[in-house]
């Protein structure tokens, strides 16, 4: 068997593109247990996710969470999931679609917009594949996550290494780490905080930041993660004019017994209930599009807490999903990032002039057609 995937059909003077992968952590093709044992299983045997020793841990996997957590994880998918499919692709695809719309407007030069997943469908080797069979040879990777991860960027990253090396031609890549303190970014957020403060009667007692959590060990150990979370939650506060007392940073979806990133989330939603404060707004700043741990974890199981524990109004500031002002970021962002490979006053009509030439010269030569 050949070791090297086949190349995708090729011919002297086809168009080149520019492609933009835009990468997520990935989602289940259904709210099943069946669909979540493959899935839970590929996300948890990554080495950026989980860390312990693999023989440790592969018994605790297979052996105890893939009896159990599928089907409980089924049960809250299964909450938020839509007629078209899983909250997190939905949003997905429609901020690659309203992406590709908003670059045409600045790029004249041939480029496509793909989605490719760390951990199901679609999988970043699909995309790649797709990106390759349009003539891809230069790709721009853009993680869905502001905030450098390794457990999240990096993984994203992996999966595109690990396509590549199956690969005989390698396109050119350039990769996105992070854009946590990125103007247009923050502007986003703000300008999605606001719109809600405009429907909901203005500010809360207490604006809520909520990252996802990863273990301490990951921040004693060199990763960037706490430092541009606490970076990105500082310079919103600034943009909607708020004091050190009308916010916080707190840290969500703590797995295991090992200390996470503090302060964890629920202990905070506690205090802020047991306090008696009078209402509340949580946003996730990190996370992109709404998905599982926004929808059920934060706009519902949140809400219990805070007001289980006495607290008042409780509000979940949806995710930038495919918000004009996220869009417009996106759009900002991967213009940075293409310099020199894309153009404003590329000529279709020359392009096609030197293509053809092309195809005449390799002819000229005898190579295939």
């Amino acid at each position: 068997m050949a070791y090297y995937q086949p190349e995708p059909p090729y011919q002297h003077g086809d168009q080149l593109k520019v492609g933009i992968l835009l990468a997520n952590l990935g989602t289940p093709d259904a709210p099943t247990a069946k669909a979540l044992r493959p899935y839970l299983q590929q996300f948890l045997m990554d080495r950026r996710v989980v860390e312990i020793p693999r023989f440790i841990w592969c018994w605790i996997l297979h052996c105890i969470i893939l009896v159990i957590r599928p089907k409980k994880s089924a049960e809250k998918y299964a909450q938020v999931w839509t007629s078209e499919g899983s909250p997190l692709l939905v949003n997905a695809k429609n901020q690659a679609k309203k992406l590709e719309g908003f670059l045409a407007e600045k790029i004249k030069s041939p480029f496509v917009v793909e989605l490719g997943m760390s951990y199901g469908n679609p999988s970043m080797k699909s995309a790649i594949e797709r990106l390759k069979a349009q003539h891809c040879d230069r790709i721009l990777v853009f993680p869905l996550y502001p905030q450098y991860a390794a457990s999240s960027t990096a993984a994203a990253f992996d999966a595109v290494w690990k396509t590549l090396l199956k690969m005989r031609n390698v396109p050119a890549i350039r990769t996105i780490k992070h854009y946590h303190d990125h103007p247009a970014y923050i502007a986003a957020l703000a300008a999605q905080v606001r719109q809600h403060w405009r429907l909901n009667g203005g500010k809360p007692s207490k604006l809520v930041m909520s990252f996802h959590g990863v273990p301490k060990f990951h921040l004693m150990k060199g990763d960037p993660y706490h430092c541009e979370c606490h970076k990105t939650g500082r310079l919103l506060a600034e943009a909607l004019e708020l004091n050190k007392d009308e916010y916080m940073v707190a840290f969500q979806s703590r797995f295991g017994k090992q200390e996470w990133l503090k302060p964890y989330l629920a202990s905070t939603l506690e205090e802020l209930g047991n306090a008696k404060t009078k209402r509340i707004d949580v946003i996730c700043p990190g996370f992109s599009s709404d998905c599982l741990e926004t929808l059920e974890e934060i706009a519902m199981e949140g809400k219990e807490i805070f007001q289980h524990h006495g607290g008042g109004e409780y509000h979940y500031i949806p995710a930038l999903n495919a918000s004009d002002a996220w869009i417009h970021a996106m759009t900002e962002i991967s213009l940075e990032h293409l310099q020199g490979w894309v153009s404003t006053d590329w000529d279709k009509v020359e392009a096609k002039h030197q293509s053809e030439l092309t195809a005449m010269r390799a002819k000229a030569l005898g190579a295939p057609q």
